[in-house]
């Protein structure tokens, strides 16, 4: 009793002896604590002993050469056996020898059996060994690293009151394997600063470490410190800095490091090409291996695991075909890995059958990777039912999904997946895994169900910086830069450091219509002070953001100091410059981006027929269409026809466009009839707008914007009886129009306004402004063009309106609230009127300022009287 309760005032290393001491009374391993098969190999050096009678008829000197020659051999279970008769003959005292020898053993054996180590333990406590022999205390810390009990082996290793280098590598192995990066390096420099000299194993396990925590500064320590050591040209110490430097993405490093080595292994190359594979430099990757062949005569199963991959990421059908009969002629078809590497190339190379059917040859040696695999290239090849059933058949088949198998599931685009994946996952209690919780997060952004991925976002346990741009990516396609704001911000306060891809999502967020003008400003800022403003994908967020915040300049300016640029930025760029009206320049980088040898797709040529529509170039942009489809073999959308009819509507062609539509090889969605619909507007086709919208009501019978244009269609035809009719069925079906609105951002702060507003604070000044304002363009030959206001009403009554128009309203608060000479920028959520069009125009002359709107189609460039989209929009 007293020594139960002095226990927890005890030192912990003590303590743990303590436990260990008590567990088995007798403290002895006996013969049937370990399973001894009859295998001849392991019993040769017992065999082979001259006396070998007298063993067995009670000697143990032969029992203690077989036990030193198995363990050796690494024959773990028959080494133990070997200790076991030693004991029970009792001719000699147990010593530190055999003990480390019987601990040795214990390591090596498969699944390293933990039981035997522990009893191991209790009788090296009984002798006394546990601390007068050092290397039976480096036996004991290497046995519990090895049954990964790394705890255990601290508690043994603090209590040892002398430790050798291999003491310090056993527990550091121990460590860095278990993927506990921190401690390992905590622990190396503790080492060195109580004078221990570290020995080439010691540097390989602390690499490791390194590498996995992509610690570069520590890595370029450790290496010097290797050098120091005299390890530079230790093969595995080598092999182990290029592993640390590919994995911290400094292939030329690894390079040199390879390239520096005087002699090299199997290993050396194995290295180098997985790390260029990571690195994504697989060409090199290939051409080192062509290399290689001169050095090694056969290729191992690492090898072959490697380069098949490489054949999956360049799509190298023939040569995997080639490495797959290498594989089946070296006798390496019932390798596992290798196999999965072949089936993920042919699923990769689109040979989906092929993948299958080696799939379906590897029964008997199908692991949890080899399903996955196969799950992934399923969905990779678009055959979503083939995947799901797998995923059911593999639980069947009692194949436990990991962690890989659930996020590779949920990359699928089917709706009703993640949710039945989720209740799967918290199941079996997967939820809490970053990787899991991050692909699930996603999955519930493309969903739109931002509430759901911010509730899986906080549930995730030790969240990294995927996890955090897969939140803020959400928040960005909800178009919420608040809210991604705020995220960055926690992220930030947490002390995570955001990558390349963190900054481009939330500099998406910062293109939302709602997000303040200066927001996307500030996160460049912080792009350039991480050093990631030339990364492809911060540097093609940075031109979409400000070419869709009405800064045409900065786009340009971002773009052309970019050094690479992938399809993002030139479609980017080309619809940039069509929203805002510079047609011209949008054909001229269409021509740059075509000479650049860029493959382009179905969204370049939508920004291209764009640009044409709103410079009324028709025949041009028939031209590009017909090379779409005939030059560059893409198929046509939705997208692609609505804007050819806006291109031919606009410019008046109504009976083309009918001839289009008619040609379309399917039938035309809602979006095709709302812009024939809003041209008939422009154009006061009564009977063309009225079957449009007809269409239109059939396919979305509570659009509001339909009833709202066909009623605005007879109203300037002066049909009110007609439009009437149109506003009672609105209310009969209770279909409320949209208000028309406009705001503008000032210090940071939106302003938001609607026609005859009088809520804002400065109102009085605002109408007071207006009218100075009126009175001074009417001074100019201003004269309102009331058939915009489309009610039946006197003249004055009418003029009235269009100078309260929500746009005007955002305009004189822009003009009293700013210095003069400022820039302002305004959003409108409805088509500018055709009035307030010839003001914005009018008043950036006569205020000398430059006026940037954005409607609900494009931007306008008000700048010394005169309109970047030409007066044709």
């Amino acid at each position: 009793m007293a020594l139960r309760t002095a226990l927890p005032a005890l030192p912990r290393a003590f303590a743990c002896r303590q436990r260990l001491a008590t567990r088995a009374s007798s403290a002895r391993v006996e013969e049937h604590d370990v399973d001894r098969p009859n295998t001849r190999s392991a019993r040769r050096a017992f065999d082979g002993s001259p006396d070998r009678d007298a063993a067995a008829g009670g000697s143990s000197g032969s029992s203690r050469d077989a036990l030193v020659e198995c363990a050796r051999r690494g024959m773990g279970r028959e080494a133990l056996g070997h200790f076991s008769a030693a004991r029970r003959h009792g001719g000699e005292r147990v010593d530190g020898a055999m003990l480390s020898c019987a601990l040795k053993a214990c390591g090596a054996m498969p699944g390293c059996c933990r039981a035997a180590g522990e009893q191991l333990h209790c009788l090296c406590v009984k002798c006394g060994l546990d601390r007068a022999d050092v290397g039976v205390g480096t036996a004991l810390v290497d046995v519990y690293t090895k049954c990964g009990g790394v705890e255990d082996a601290r508690l043994v290793f603090e209590g040892m009151p002398q430790r050798n280098v291999g003491t310090w590598t056993s527990l550091l192995t121990g460590y860095a394997q278990g993927g506990a990066h921190s401690d390992a390096m905590a622990l190396f420099f503790r080492m060195r600063a109580e004078g221990i000299w570290p020995n080439p194993f010691t540097f390989t396990s602390v690499l490791s470490a390194v590498a996995g925590q992509g610690a570069l500064d520590l890595g370029r320590r450790v290496h010097a410190q290797s050098v120091k050591f005299g390890c530079r040209s230790t093969v595995f110490v080598c092999n182990s800095l290029m592993n640390m430097y590919a994995k911290c993405g400094l292939v030329e490093e690894a390079k040199a490091v390879f390239c520096g080595m005087e002699t090299r292994d199997m290993v050396s190359w194995n290295t180098l090409m997985a790390g260029l594979l990571l690195n994504g430099c697989e060409v090199e990757a290939l051409e080192l291996f062509h290399d290689s062949r001169a050095s090694m005569a056969k290729l191992s199963q690492s090898t072959y695991s490697t380069v098949i991959k490489l054949c999956a990421n360049l799509k190298q059908l023939a040569l995997a075909r080639q490495l797959h009969s290498c594989v089946l002629k070296h006798g390496f078809s019932s390798d596992g890995n290798v196999m999965t590497a072949i089936m993920d190339a042919y699923s990769k190379c689109g040979e989906l059958d092929d993948a299958f059917n080696i799939f379906l040859l590897m029964s008997g040696s199908q692991s949890v990777v080899s399903w996955t695999a196969m799950i992934g290239g399923c969905i990779q090849n678009g055959d979503i039912p083939l995947a799901a059933s797998l995923f059911s058949r593999m639980r069947e088949d009692n194949v436990k999904p990991n962690e890989f198998t659930y996020s590779t599931m949920l990359t699928t685009s089917l709706p009703v997946l993640p949710p039945q994946i989720h209740a799967q996952i918290i199941k079996t209690n997967y939820q809490h895994a970053p990787s899991v919780g991050t692909a699930l997060l996603a999955s519930y952004s493309k969903l739109g169900s931002t509430e759901e991925a911010l509730s899986i976002f906080e549930t995730i346990d030790q969240k990294d910086v995927v996890a955090w741009s897969a939140m803020l990516s959400c928040y960005s396609q909800a178009g919420d830069c608040d809210g991604a704001t705020n995220v960055f911000m926690e992220m930030s306060m947490q002390g995570m450091k955001p990558n390349e891809f963190t900054i481009s999502s939330v500099i998406d967020a910062c293109a939302s219509p709602t997000a303040g003008v200066d927001q996307g400003r500030q996160f460049h800022a912080v792009s350039i002070k991480y050093r990631y403003q030339d990364a492809i994908c911060v540097g093609s967020a940075l031109v979409s953001m400000y070419a869709r915040k009405g800064s045409i300049d900065s786009a340009r300016s971002v773009f052309e100091r970019q050094t690479e640029r992938d399809l993002v930025s030139w479609n980017s760029m080309i619809s940039g410059y069509a929203q805002h009206g510079y047609s011209k320049e949008a054909l001229d980088t269409f021509r740059q981006m075509e000479a650049a040898g860029v493959e382009m797709d179905g969204v370049t040529f939508l920004a291209v027929i764009i640009g044409c529509t709103h410079a009324g170039l028709v025949q041009e942009g028939q031209r590009y269409f017909d090379s779409m489809v005939r030059d560059h073999k893409i198929s046509p959308t939705m997208e692609h026809y609505a804007c050819m009819v806006d291109l031919y509507s606009r410019a008046g062609k109504l009976d083309e466009t009918m001839d289009l539509i008619g040609g379309m090889p399917f039938p035309a969605g809602a979006m095709v009839w709302r812009t024939l619909l809003g041209a008939c507007r422009v154009h006061k086709n009564v009977e063309l707008g009225k079957l449009a919208a007809e269409k239109l009501l059939s396919l979305e019978p509570l659009d509001s914007a339909t009833y709202v244009l066909l009623s605005n269609i007879y109203a300037s035809a002066g049909k009110w009886k007609e439009r009437d009719e149109v506003r009672k069925l609105m209310d009969s079906k209770k279909v409320k129009k949209e208000a028309g609105s406009s705001w503008i951002q000032i210090k940071n702060k939106v302003h938001s306004f609607i026609a005859s507003d009088k809520s804002h604070r400065l109102s009085d000044q605002i109408y007071t402004k207006l009218k100075a304002m009126t009175a001074r363009l009417k001074q100019e030959g201003y004269c309102p063009n009331t058939s915009f206001v489309l009610h039946d009403m006197e003249q004055e009554q009418k003029e009235a309106m269009l100078v309260t128009h929500s746009e005007r309203l955002a305009l004189a608060f822009g003009l009293i609230a700013t210095p003069p000479g400022t820039p302002l920028q305004i959003v409108k959520n409805l088509r500018v009127c055709g009035d307030c069009h010839v003001v914005m125009k009018m008043v950036s002359a006569v205020e000398d300022r430059e006026i940037i709107m954005r409607d609900c189609s494009r931007f306008h460039h008000f700048k010394s009287g005169a309109c970047s989209c030409g007066d044709f929009w």
